[in-house]
């Protein structure tokens, strides 16, 4: 199990040294095996080593490979490049979207709010410009609908003055020339180039003329042709005050820094009185001016009665919102009706009687007169060729002529007499021409002939044939539907089919977080290459391993970061809680794994695998008493148990003096501190201090209590060291002085001679002996002359007891420096005789 732990460590460091040491490449790209070491191995991989007939030459195989190295090798530096240029250039895609957050959206909304601190500021109004400058600033927010791509800092651009898109400069030149082509082509010669064809916007359908189409690039407020690229400016601006005119127009100009979007609200102030003109007049914005006071209106309605009871509002006053009886035109109906509409017709016939007297009018409810008779005066026949005058009861009779109409068909007339009611189908055979003039049959004339031939010409398209039977020739517009894929490559063009490049798809796309509550909106097509956005709510994902929550972290994508909670599962064999880091989805490194043989080789297996490891060792701390009971430890709880401290024992033998030198054991406890029978048993002799005096060791081995008496007989001298005395040991070192004294007396006589030269007549004593020589002597006289010969015998005699004397008595004599040092003076001078023989054999050797 310990080893499984240390393989997910050395697993983790490893694959942590490779996450950091990736991004050392420069951006992203990996290029170790592309120019490192890897090349050498794999060049030198091609042949064998030179021996000493020369190289040999690579197998066909070997080349093989070799050449797929090299283009692996060439294709990573091109990846790397392409990336490299790619960051350079870009203009806002590596800019993070928490510096927007922060200072930036700070910044953002510090400028905007200044246009709604006073008096009926709408911040709605606002939200059309901040969407553009967001956008300004946001990473990769800005996109060319035409050909679904970033619109980066460093690119020249082109500004919509109806929706504010902005588009590449490229791209909106070819659009309004391919766009131009088109209206014009169908046209003949002569009408081409003579009229101002307009191209539309791509997407908002906003008209410019031909002489409108951008051939420079200018900032956003239009003032600078080609405005530098600054860092500190939001990209494409000049970095000046605006200016432009606010729409609608009210005299002021917009006060901004050049920027993309609409102008927001005009923001200065008027002084201005309310709709009714009641009120005093106030200090207002100027986008905001028009205020009600919430008086009554009081102005005269259209109905003449009422005044207008609204609050102070703009414009006309709304209809008369009270109800009157009142009559129809008529006069037949009354109902209760608004008095904003007196005039109102009933749904019955008028009926009144006609001048005539015969008739009832058959209008219904008018105004004014009803008229003369429709049937008076002269009235023609059906066929209109003769007039008559007849009362108006009376019907007109047929003339009796031919009816001479112009019949259905336009080229024949009627035949019949003059009748009444429509003329009779022309039937009469006539050779027809088919409507598109290829055929002709033979048929009656009421009935229309239409060939089977289909029409190939091309309709407006361009791209689908007519297919119209019998086609006269104009070919109707193309009834299909487009159909070709759009620049996003998700939707199809819904448009009729039409020439030239399909619109922008106008759908847009939200780009969501992996929890769907944070989104941004972007181009349809454009959402392969957009980051989602960073989400700020926390990740609402189960957990994946056995805690029931997981640890708070913010919305993502991919998989969940490993858990870190404590385990808290319950060990088995102790009960304790496991501290460890949550285990359930360790990574391991697999081992015995393929290798392959080159980089263009994939590994078929994963290097490292997600498992669940077993629990680690406890490692909660339990206090241990140690074998020998000298310490209480803190033991890891899975190595609880008897442990030996590694002291030494330390405890008090039987023999009282010595103490137990094995390493720390396990005692049978018999007294305080005193060892037990797996002590050590002392075999040491008795180390006990002697009596001051006595050299000799106790005679028993090392025991408790007193040493016994030493028995030891010592010899000694006496104090005239003449005579030796054995005396026991104790009695020497337990005696005080005078015993000492007593102990080493010999009895005999002191040897010692006095100052006067006469033997000392004590007996044996210590110290220096007293001068109380009682002996008699002779003396002479000064001159010498009396008794000369016994004087002589005497100093004879003394003479030879002085000899005898210095033999008996031990005199220490004081050694000589030669004595001393011969030894070393003796070969010195030697290797000096030596030196100067060969010096003077070998310096005169010709006198020799």
């Amino acid at each position: 199990m310990e080893a499984s732990w240390r393989q997910v460590a050395g697993g983790r460091g490893r694959a942590r040294g490779r996450a950091t040491a990736a991004p050392s490449s420069g951006n992203g790209i990996h290029l170790r095996g592309a120019g490192g070491g890897r090349e050498k191995g794999a060049v030198g991989a091609a042949g064998p080593g030179p021996g000493p007939r020369g190289a040999a030459t690579p197998t066909a195989s070997e080349l093989i490979s070799q050449r797929k190295f090299e283009e692996i090798k060439k294709a990573n530096q091109a990846a790397a490049k392409k990336l490299v240029e790619e960051h350079f250039s870009s203009s806002s895609e590596e800019e993070g979207d928490e510096d927007f957050e922060g200072k930036q959206g700070k910044i953002v909304a510090n400028t905007f709010t200044t246009y709604t601190t006073q008096t009926d500021g709408d911040m709605r109004e606002l939200e059309r410009t901040k969407q553009y400058v967001h956008e300004a600033f946001q990473a990769g927010a800005m996109t060319c609908l035409i050909c679904i791509a970033s619109v980066k800092r460093n690119q020249a651009v082109w500004s919509c003055s109806g929706c504010f898109c902005i588009f590449h400069m490229p791209c909106i030149q070819k659009w309004a020339k391919d766009s131009q082509f088109l209206v014009s082509s169908p046209l003949t010669d002569d009408d081409f180039g003579k009229r101002d064809y307009p191209w539309p916007c791509p997407k908002c359908r906003f008209e410019y003329k031909r002489s409108d189409t951008p051939s420079r690039y200018y900032c956003y407020c239009g003032k600078v042709e080609d405005p530098p690229l600054d860092p500190w400016l939001v990209p494409h601006s000049c970095g000046q005050v605006c200016e432009r005119e606010f729409k609608p127009p009210c005299g002021h100009k917009c006060l901004l820094l050049c920027h993309p979007g609409p102008c927001p609200p005009c923001p200065k102030m008027v002084t201005i009185t309310c709709y009714c003109k009641k009120a005093k007049p106030v200090p207002r914005r100027c986008s905001a001016k028009g205020w009600s006071c919430q008086l009554p209106c009081g102005r005269r309605l259209l109905c003449g009665q009422h005044k207008c009871e609204s609050p102070c509002h703009a414009g006309n006053c709304p209809p008369c919102p009270r109800v009157s009886r009142q009559k129809c035109v008529c006069g037949k109906q009354a109902a209760e009706r608004s008095c904003a509409s007196p005039l109102w017709h009933c749904d019955q016939v008028c009926g009144k009687t006609l001048p005539c007297g015969n008739h009832t009018c058959e209008q219904v409810c008018h105004v004014g007169a009803c008229g003369e008779c429709p049937r008076s005066g002269k009235r023609f026949c059906p066929c209109q060729k003769s007039k008559f005058s007849l009362p108006c009861t009376e019907d007109v009779p047929t003339c009796g002529d031919s009816c001479d109409k112009v019949l259905e068909c336009g080229i024949h007339r009627c035949s019949q007499r003059c009748h009444r009611g429509p003329c009779e189908t022309c039937r009469q055979e006539v050779e027809k021409h088919c409507r598109c003039g290829k055929h002709t049959k033979r048929m009656p004339c009421h009935k229309p002939y239409l060939c089977e031939t289909k029409c190939v010409k091309m309709r407006d398209c361009q791209k689908h044939q007519c297919r119209r039977k019998c086609c006269p020739g104009n070919c109707p517009p193309c009834d299909q539907n487009c159909g070709r894929t759009l620049g996003c490559r998700n939707h199809k063009c819904p448009s009729v089919c039409h020439r030239g490049s399909c619109y922008p798809c106008p759908e847009t796309v939200d780009v969501k977080c992996n929890c769907g509550r944070t989104k941004v909106t972007v181009p349809c097509g454009r959402e392969r290459t957009t980051r989602p956005p960073k989400c700020k709510e926390q990740c609402s994902r189960p957990p994946t391993c056995h805690h029931t929550s997981q640890e708070k972290h913010r919305c993502h994508f991919g998989s969940c970061p490993p858990c870190h909670q404590p385990c808290q599962k319950v060990l088995e064999k102790c009960g304790h809680l496991c501290p460890a880091p949550c285990h359930d989805q360790a990574l391991i490194k697999q081992t015995g794994r393929h290798q392959p043989t080159g980089p263009w080789e994939q590994p078929s297996e994963p290097a490292f695998i997600q498992t669940a490891l077993p629990c680690p060792p406890c490692q909660v701390p339990i206090p241990i008493e140690c074998l020998g009971k000298h310490e209480v430890s803190p033991l890891p709880c899975h190595t609880v148990g008897p442990y030996s401290c590694k002291r030494v024992c330390g405890r008090t033998l039987d023999c009282q003096n010595h103490s137990c030198v094995k390493e720390c054991h396990k005692v049978t406890e018999i007294g305080k501190n005193k060892a037990g029978p797996e002590c050590l048993r002392c075999e040491e002799g008795c180390s006990k201090s002697r009596p001051l005096g006595c050299p000799h060791p106790c005679v028993l081995p090392c025991h408790p209590g007193e040493c016994p008496p030493c028995v030891h007989m010592l010899r000694i001298k006496c104090h005239c060291k003449i005579t030796s005395l054995y005396v026991e040991c104790r009695k020497i070192t337990s005696a005080d002085i005078n015993e000492k004294n007593l102990l080493s007396c010999c009895k005999n006589q002191c040897p010692k001679e006095l100052p006067c030269g006469h033997r000392c007549k004590e007996m044996c004593h210590p110290g220096e002996c007293p001068f109380n020589c009682n002996q008699k002597v002779k003396l002479r006289c000064p001159c010498k002359r009396i008794k000369k010969a016994e004087l002589e015998a005497f100093e004879n005699r003394l003479k030879g007891r002085r000899k005898k004397n210095r033999r008996r008595d031990e005199v220490s004599v004081e050694l000589t420096l030669w004595q001393k040092y011969k030894h070393y003076l003796l070969p010195a001078c030697a290797l000096a005789v030596l030196a100067c023989a060969w010096y003077i054999a070998h310096t005169w050797p010709d006198k020799f």
